[in-house]
């Protein structure tokens, strides 16, 4: 937060109205990431799936747990949003589960999927595309 902080800052130096005092300009920033935090930590991280559709690039990888936090709430979301996507994928027809899990779980290449699953590469992106949209489907009720 302190870094984002002075980032933002730096960005907005331009808006500071010099009749007013530096710290209190940057207290307030700060402050106001601060709750804008908090009020993010107090949601579930299964905010995340509700654009879901929209962050399939290939390069991300939205399913993804890793996070070094300890905090207790923070662990328990995680094991919560990890069983959930774990019971959501299990109701995807196979071809549709072994594609899904091979590229948003494992982070594989469409190649690599390929070639581990045999089928051509088209075939690939159609099922994973397929794949998504049905593992969308399935979830955004148990978000609401």
């Amino acid at each position: 937060l302190v870094q984002e902080a002075f980032i933002r800052v730096t960005r907005h130096l331009h808006r500071f109205d010099t009749t007013k005092k530096f710290s209190t300009w940057v207290y307030t920033i700060a402050s106001n990431l601060s709750k804008n935090e908090l009020r993010n930590r107090s949601r579930s991280p299964l905010v995340l799936f509700q654009r879901l559709t929209g962050n399939w690039a290939d390069d991300q990888r939205p399913l993804q747990f890793e996070d070094h936090s300890m905090r207790p709430d923070d662990l328990y979301r995680k094991r919560f949003l990890r069983r959930l996507v774990e019971d959501t994928v299990k109701e995807l027809p196979e071809h549709h589960q072994l594609v899904f899990r091979l590229r948003e779980l494992e982070g594989k290449s469409y190649e690599e999927i390929s070639e581990i699953t045999g089928v051509n590469l088209g075939t690939v992106k159609s099922r994973l595309h397929r794949a998504r949209n049905s593992f969308a489907q399935r979830i955004e009720p148990l978000l609401n």
